[in-house]
């Protein structure tokens, strides 16, 4: 799968709760990865490891569950930066991460070395061991990806997006090997343009979809022309897309041999196929199991 944050998260534990034996690989955005308090920050990479532990933070919608924040809030009090909020229980991750960074480990290592402590049986892999950075031009000058999405609540608009060294990026083997050799490959309902666009960009990515189109599944993220959750609708709008499942599909075009759309957007399956992809119709908002269990069964049918 494809992933980015929250939606990949929600289909992957939707998947490995349909099917408790398929083997499941997310290969994941880290244009929003950062470095902050001398900290590397993974947030998709954690989100991902965090649901699919049960540890998730639901009422916030990212972190996790059960924190504290005394750290942050002794860091305001003493004059530092404290608006990218990292709970007690978060930063031991991004201090395991960050220490084994310096001793020479990879993200790819980590990231699995993570996910066994947490005790995960899906594998997440970081598309890139390389620094991959989403940058955007706004209303208000250039912002980094959690400058824009945290500090500014992604309220401005935005007038172009770049992808800062995914062009020159090395597909990580593993992630290369998961995409080369899965019976299926899932694009996740992540936002298009800044969760997977920052994956399809590293070199080989599309490739290997557009070779292997037949067996590649996307899911859209808009659902009645509005995002379940982030600024995908308003990006899109802004960076002149049609707000849609059509225009999502478009999007994707000739990558996918299959899209799903949700129930609410059954209108729209003729001209998502005109794009040249086959159509199921199912629902995708997975609030509640039994519509994430029909979006997986979608999904693997």
């Amino acid at each position: 799968m494809l992933s980015g944050g929250v939606g990949a998260a929600r289909l992957l534990r939707a998947l490995r709760r349909h099917d408790a034996d398929v083997e499941l690989s997310a290969v994941v955005n880290v244009g929003d990865d950062l470095v902050m308090h001398g900290l590397t920050i993974c947030p998709d990479l954690d989100t991902i490891m965090y649901t699919l532990a049960g540890a998730h933070n639901d009422e916030l919608g990212w972190g996790l569950a059960n924190e504290t924040w005394r750290v942050m809030q002794r860091l305001g009090e003493l004059g530092g930066e404290n608006w990218f909020a990292l709970g007690d229980l978060d930063l031991a991750t991004h201090l395991y991460r960050s220490q084994r960074l310096a001793q020479g480990a990879t993200k790819t290592d980590v990231s699995r070395e993570l996910a066994a402590r947490f005790g995960l049986d899906v594998a997440l892999l970081p598309v890139s061991d390389d620094p991959i950075a989403t940058e955007f031009d706004t209303a208000l000058g250039p912002l980094s990806f959690q400058e824009y999405f945290v500090r500014h609540r992604h309220d401005v608009v935005v007038n172009a997006v770049r992808v800062r060294g995914a062009a020159a990026a090395v597909l990580s083997d593993p992630a290369r090997d998961a995409l080369e050799r899965s019976s299926r490959i899932v694009i996740a309902p992540s936002n298009p343009l800044i969760s997977i666009d920052p994956i399809l960009r590293v070199p080989g990515v599309a490739d290997i979809l557009t070779r292997r189109r037949d067996d590649v599944v996307a899911v859209s993220p808009l659902v009645g022309g509005a995002a379940i959750k982030g600024p995908a609708d308003r990006l899109m709008r802004e960076l002149g897309h049609e707000v849609n499942a059509v225009g999502v599909a478009r999007f994707y075009q000739g990558m996918v041999g299959t899209m799903i759309i949700d129930v609410v957007d059954a209108d729209q399956a003729d001209a998502v196929a005109n794009t040249g992809c086959d159509v199921r119709v199912t629902t995708t908002v997975m609030s509640r199991d039994d519509h994430a269990l029909a979006l997986a069964d979608a999904v693997r049918s």
